[in-house]
């Protein structure tokens, strides 16, 4: 979650810390589905695929249907949710007229400069909603230790950082965040690809030797919510940069492991919400459970990439229809219409590095990262991830 994700523990109110039954947000089954059969899958399409270019129906799945449909699925935290909006009103009405105004600004000193600041606060995000998991699986388990803290952050930025050290470093991949070099090719970087991968392998065996140390010494519970994700952040950012090389495989690694756990928080949170205002039009709207849910954010990012294709790149005309010819859009009309497009995205990226930390939590969020009283009965429906309803 942007410049960063969202740090979940810092999230919760401190005299709820600690309060969770189990070391699981929603249980055992749900989180381990969750987490590691989201990663399961991903990895399995892609030792299976052929690689290569990613297909149409892999742009509607993975694309759509999970990384634009997640930032979607913000609404249901903020702008959905009349209170939250007269509690925050500058928040709301501010981050997105900022972030409109950086990208105009980025745009209009070049269309490279702007999708370049976009995709390195994407990997920033990216990379902090695996740390803010981490926290808050050490949260639920009760590890207080700063050992283990230093230990996870770090093993999760060197499973993180070390691929795109490569990336960087590396002859040209054959796929890209956004565009066609938005990431800095840094090639003098290269000398340092093979000493920062002897880290990482010694913070990993740090990090197994601290578990067997937690298990067979201090005799504590595995934290088996925390090893999933730490350990499919590393096998899906290596799988999707390192170990392979084509936008399929990128794709499907990529993403499936951000969008679907988020989108099950989403969904839980939102429940838990609707469960205290029920008439309100967020009750209303999730009055038709998981449908309704995934249905008004399949239907916006379906809009939103049918607009990017229409107004801007133009190379999907089978999904979209509409001519694959270059846009007759000058520089200024693109760029005031290319950040507006983005506009969700970026907002998702600012909005999401802040209302995961605030200090006074609502119950429904504290619920929703598995701390706090029970939950409603209607938020007891197993959050399930994105493409199984």
């Amino acid at each position: 979650m942007a410049s960063a994700g969202p740090d979940l523990l810092a999230a919760l109110p401190a005299a709820r810390r600690g309060a969770a039954s189990s070391a699981f947000l929603w249980s055992r089954g749900r989180d381990l589905a969750v987490f590691g059969g989201s990663a399961a899958a991903a990895l399995a399409i892609a030792a299976l695929s052929a690689g290569g270019e990613l297909p149409a129906w892999g742009f509607l799945l993975f694309v759509v249907g999970v990384d634009v449909a997640h930032v979607h699925t913000t609404l249901f935290r903020t702008y959905l949710d009349r209170e939250e909006l007269r509690r925050h009103p500058a928040l709301y009405a501010g981050v997105p007229l900022a972030c409109y105004a950086a990208g105009v600004a980025l745009h209009l000193a070049s269309e490279l400069t702007f999708w370049r600041a976009l995709a390195y606060a994407a990997v920033i995000h990216f990379v902090r909603q695996q740390i803010g998991w981490a926290a808050i699986y050490r949260a639920l388990a009760g590890e207080r230790a700063r050992l283990d803290r230093a230990l996870d952050d770090a093993l999760i930025y060197a499973a993180t950082g070390w691929p795109l050290l490569y990336w960087h470093t590396c002859p040209p991949r054959a796929f890209r965040w956004f565009v066609d070099g938005d990431f800095v090719s840094a090639p003098w970087l290269a000398a340092a690809v093979g000493p920062l991968g002897a880290v990482y392998a010694a913070l990993a065996a740090a990090y197994v030797a601290r578990v067997i140390h937690r298990a067979c010494v201090a005799r504590a519970p595995l934290n088996l919510g925390k090893h999933v994700v730490v350990a499919t952040t590393a096998a899906t950012w290596y799988v999707g940069i390192v170990a392979t090389n084509s936008d399929l495989q990128f794709t499907v690694t990529n993403v499936v492991v951000h969008g679907v756990p988020y989108m099950a928080l989403l969904y839980t949170y939102g429940r838990e919400r609707a469960g205290e205002v029920p008439g309100s039009l967020l009750g209303r709207l999730l009055s038709g459970g998981l449908l309704a849910f995934l249905g008004l954010a399949l239907a916006l990012a379906f809009a939103e990439e049918m607009l990017w294709d229409r107004l801007v790149w133009h190379d999907r005309p089978e999904l979209f229809g509409g001519a694959a010819e270059e846009p007759l859009l000058g520089p200024l009309a693109r760029a005031l219409l290319v950040p507006l497009l983005a506009l969700p995205q970026a907002t998702h990226y600012a909005l999401d590095a802040v209302i995961w930390r605030r200090r006074h939590t609502g119950p429904a969020q504290a619920r929703a990262l598995g701390f706090g009283p029970g939950r409603s009965a209607g938020a007891r429906e197993a959050p399930r991830p994105c493409g199984e309803a």
